[in-house]
């Protein structure tokens, strides 16, 4: 009898264990719930339709793009919070070089996309050089960046805002649509494989890993911890470029202050979705989850017929809520493997 009571004991507790090593477990259960409760809540107005569905999908997948890159840095151990004047800056290169001088897109979309370069490089060189905490650096970078395309931007065309109607060839890259979903939802896809193939296949992603676990440990096995710093923070600042011309063209123009949404956002996103803030644990698939959950809550609320004004009521609880979360089962996981030791 005691054997037979004790024998299923043990897959089930194994069973615990392998659930709590999964880093996107925790964000799977959340959006399940959450969905189902602007399922019922919002449902009749909208929420369940196609249209609906591609409201939100389409937000997740904007900050997507960019919450996937930021969520690596972020488990490496750094932060980046200069990507939504960088979103600005592109849409505006974009617009200014192709709306107002009439240069040609593929020129303007090499110079926002060599700005992102170059914003990541300046970024990584500060962290690597100063060794200042990247969230001061980045935040310094954004407030630069932001005032300089502002100033340039109303210095040159007069204005703020400066429009951009002929795409051509990108329009359809960058800006199609297919039953209410941006094309975005693609590229966010292309986003999340290439990560999590770096990520979980390649050497590159296990030194993210070494890194953000303890940078110095991974420094004296051999990593090149300055150079997965500088790869990972030009990753973010080009990914943000790649969402100023995306924008830019989807919506017929440019302004410099788009993308001051994102600094945070993506931050949030990628806590939500399972990444520790101390660095050195998280999952593409829960970043994913994370930007999905996001989505749900920012467009879920104008379907249940509340007051907007409870959106960062909700973001904020669920932040919470998320980096409780995350450090419990991260710890639940490692009591259970010391024990097992």
């Amino acid at each position: 009898m005691e054997q037979t009571l004790e024998t299923p004991a043990t897959p089930r507790a194994s069973l615990v264990e392998r659930m709590l090593q999964v880093a996107w477990i925790g964000p799977a259960i959340a959006a399940v719930i959450i969905y189902i409760f602007f399922g019922i809540v919002g449902g009749a107005s909208g929420f369940l339709t196609v249209a609906g569905t591609a409201g939100w999908l389409n937000t997740a997948a904007e900050l997507g793009i960019i919450a996937i890159p930021i969520g690596l840095l972020m488990i490496s151990g750094e932060f980046d919070l200069s990507t939504g004047s960088v979103v600005g800056a592109s849409a505006i290169i974009v617009a200014l070089g192709s709306g107002f001088y009439g240069l040609p897109v593929a020129y303007t979309f090499t110079l926002a996309l060599a700005l992102g370069v170059a914003v990541g490089c300046f970024n990584a060189f500060l962290v690597n050089w100063t060794k200042l905490p990247s969230f001061i650096v980045t935040l310094a970078t954004n407030f630069i960046l932001a005032g300089t395309s502002l100033g340039l931007s109303r210095l040159i065309s007069g204005s703020s805002n400066v429009s951009f109607k002929d795409a051509g060839w990108a329009e359809p890259i960058l800006a199609s649509k297919w039953n209410y979903f941006n094309v975005s939802v693609l590229w966010w896809v292309f986003a999340a494989l290439l990560a999590a193939w770096v990520l979980r296949q390649t050497r590159f992603g296990n030194w993210i890993l070494a890194t953000g676990g303890n940078a110095d440990a991974a420094r004296r096995a051999g990593v090149p911890v300055s150079r997965v710093k500088l790869i990972l923070f030009i990753w973010t600042a080009v990914s943000a470029s790649f969402v100023g011309i995306m924008s830019a063209v989807m919506y017929n123009q440019g302004n410099a202050a788009q993308g001051q949404g994102y600094v945070f956002q993506t931050a949030i996103a990628a806590v939500i979705g399972g990444v520790l803030l101390q660095g050195g644990f998280g999952s593409v698939t829960g970043i994913v989850l994370g930007c999905v959950i996001y989505g749900i809550v920012s467009l879920g609320l104008f379907y249940t017929g509340w007051p907007t004004d409870w959106l960062q009521t909700f973001i904020g609880a669920l932040l919470v809520l998320a980096v409780l979360t995350n450090n419990i089962i991260r710890n639940a996981a490692l009591s259970r493997g010391a024990r097992r030791k």
